[in-house]
């Protein structure tokens, strides 16, 4: 048995939710929660394809974490553990709904709409026209990583969207690193083949 991880830096937090009789909302719980909502929804954003997917699946995953936290023995990162399973919680989610078609109701939104938790900052200082364009473009990338197999898909938005190293996607989604490097390998050359017509036409607009 592998022993525990001493320098996580949620290991106070985690200790104290694990100190209470009954683990509560607030608290400690809600420091971890306000820490990692904005990543965890990121990440199952970026799989799910779907604002209102994402937003179940990052439920689920916190939902998950506030069952399981009282088990949780530090040998991965918590942060690599609520990775974890908000990958797994995407994905389970994804299969589940398989039997429907894959639309994004952020792509169902015309420019005009309120922006998706894709949008920068500072999209208002662009024209409408280089607004709209960019947009298209950042959709036409999610359905590509949205079409990629559900394990290469969790590798590309990990060490993409969310910048996690080699080994810290390894301890996510326990893997061997061999097994990181083969999957980004193949993950590259399947979104090559999907978005080199995308960028051409892109760039001859």
């Amino acid at each position: 048995m592998s022993q525990p991880l001493t320098d996580d830096p949620d290991l106070a937090l985690v200790r104290a939710c694990q100190a209470q009789e009954s683990v509560c909302l607030e608290g400690a719980f809600r420091e971890l929660y306000e820490a990692y909502k904005d990543r965890v929804y990121n990440t199952c954003y970026r799989i799910t394809g779907s604002a209102t997917d994402a937003m179940d699946a990052a439920q689920e995953t916190f939902a998950t974490a506030f069952r399981r936290i009282d088990g949780f023995r530090f040998e991965s990162r918590f942060s690599s553990w609520i990775y974890r399973v908000a990958v797994n919680a995407s994905i389970d989610l994804r299969r589940r709904s398989a039997s429907r078609p894959w639309v994004s109701l952020d792509r169902l939104r015309s420019p005009l709409n309120e922006g998706t938790p894709m949008d920068p900052e500072d999209e208002r200082v662009e024209s409408p026209g280089g607004a709209a364009s960019r947009r298209e473009l950042e959709g036409d990338i999610q359905e590509a990583i949205t079409r990629l197999s559900p394990k290469m898909k969790a590798i590309t938005v990990l060490r993409y969207m969310e910048g996690l190293s080699y080994e810290e996607i390894s301890e996510s989604l326990e893997i061997s690193l061999g097994t990181v490097k083969s999957r980004l390998s193949r993950a590259h050359g399947a979104l090559d083949r999907e978005l080199t017509p995308v960028l051409d036409r892109h760039l001859l607009n």
